[in-house]
């Protein structure tokens, strides 16, 4: 696999070695493998490690398939995939609710991940799991398409860098704005569930907007400081306002958990572009 990466007009000048392990975060074992099989090169040139690179240079990675470990995943359907955005190296779609986002067993097929790697493979690429979201979750969802920007989402994302918003339909009425700060742990006895538990809890901090108020419910945005499993569903709950739908944490039947991530954003790793893109609001 061959990957060119022209640097953006404010790249400084810098060694490749700096390049690759600072910037691109290109694992060790394969900044080893590209330095001795001399699998890199600058504007069609070969460099060293110790040479610099400059604004605007285009830089060459030739990447063995085995240099990274790849899911391989069975097909799945790829007219279920809904492309939000799209590049020669990442891509956001828009995830169904009741779909999960990668299969924890070999034979599973009917997950995003298995219909993304269907509509991929048709190009020569493939998808890595950059983050996830709950199965009853709906709406935008990136995925890496190459191994050389997966560890760069990775740390994006770890930096809260990539910011995610969500739209919420929750039971009550909710009239101000609030943050939730409640720490979030296991569930001792349904290892499905998440609980508030301030002594063997992880800090979670979500940040509550109130967009709308009607009889018997309340439309709100939320966003997250923190990335903890179900950290919504959880918070909203603790406070009397639990996600409509939500067959874990409310006992009123629903079609589906109001719960949708409605706009990703982020800088391009590599053309350090804004990106923003928005899934059309849940229709609940």
């Amino acid at each position: 696999m061959e990957y060119s990466i022209t640097l953006p007009t404010f790249q400084k000048t810098i060694t490749l070695r700096e390049l690759l392990e600072t910037e691109w975060l290109v694992p060790r074992k394969v900044r080893h493998f590209l330095r001795t099989r001399k699998n890199v090169w600058c504007n069609q040139q070969p460099i060293k490690f110790h040479e610099m690179v400059h604004a605007n240079d285009i830089i060459t990675l030739r990447i063995e398939e085995d240099d990274y470990n790849y899911q391989t995943v069975k097909a799945g359907a790829k007219e279920n995939i809904e492309v939000l955005y799209e590049d020669e190296h990442l891509i956001v779609v828009n995830k169904a609710s009741g779909v999960k986002t990668h299969p924890n067993q070999p034979d599973e097929t009917a997950t995003l991940l298995n219909d993304l790697s269907t509509y991929l493979g048709e190009k020569n690429e493939q998808p890595y799991v950059v983050h996830r979201l709950d199965k009853e979750t709906s709406g935008a969802i990136l995925f890496a398409k190459n191994p050389l920007v997966l560890p760069i989402l990775g740390r994006l994302l770890e930096e809260k860098k990539i910011y995610r918003n969500y739209q919420a339909i929750v039971w009550g009425k909710l009239k101000q704005d609030c943050t939730i700060d409640k720490k979030i742990g296991r569930d001792r006895h349904d290892k499905r569930k998440r609980i508030i538990s301030e002594r063997q809890g992880k800090t979670a901090i979500t940040y509550v907007k109130v967009h709308r108020v009607q009889k018997q419910t309340s439309e709100v945005y939320c966003s997250l400081a923190t990335g903890r499993t179900h950290q919504i569903r959880v918070h909203l709950a603790s406070i009397g306002h639990p996600v409509v739908g939500d067959p874990l944490y409310q006992s009123k039947k629903g079609k589906c958990l109001a719960l949708h991530a409605y706009k990703i954003k982020f800088l391009h790793p590599f053309t350090r572009e804004q990106i923003e893109v928005i899934a059309k609001p849940g229709l609940w």
